[in-house]
């Protein structure tokens, strides 16, 4: 069973850094763009930040020159290192990553993660 387990998440300060890593598990052929998009409550999903396996990487305005994504594709993980968090950024973050789970198919299907919860207050 394919899946994708996020962790990292938690309480900090306004100002203040966390680092939510994400890693994918199962019978994986092959692993395409990954990114972790947010929702805070009342709000749309809306994109944090993508990585595809060569290229460059994309951010979403808000947390351009405070987030930086990256990925280690031999153990099948992105991470998303957040600094000089906001109030505004509290949110529950998912991973998302696209997954080729047959050998024999070049399709490549879009996985998310369960969610976690990162809250930025004092």
């Amino acid at each position: 069973q394919v899946q994708l387990v996020e962790s990292g998440g938690g309480l900090v300060q306004p100002g203040g850094s966390l680092r939510l890593s994400c890693a994918a598990s199962g019978t994986i052929f092959g692993i395409s763009v990954m990114g972790w998009y947010r929702q805070a409550p009342g709000k749309e999903r809306e994109l944090v930040a993508t990585i595809p396996s060569t290229g460059s990487t994309n951010y979403g305005d808000s947390v351009k020159g405070r987030f930086t994504i990256s990925r280690d594709s031999a153990q099948k993980k992105v991470y998303l290192q957040m600094d000089s968090l906001k109030p505004e950024d509290t949110a529950v973050y998912y991973c998302n990553a696209y997954l080729k789970p047959l050998r024999y198919s070049s399709t490549y299907y879009p996985y998310w993660g369960q969610g976690t919860q990162v809250t930025v207050s004092s």
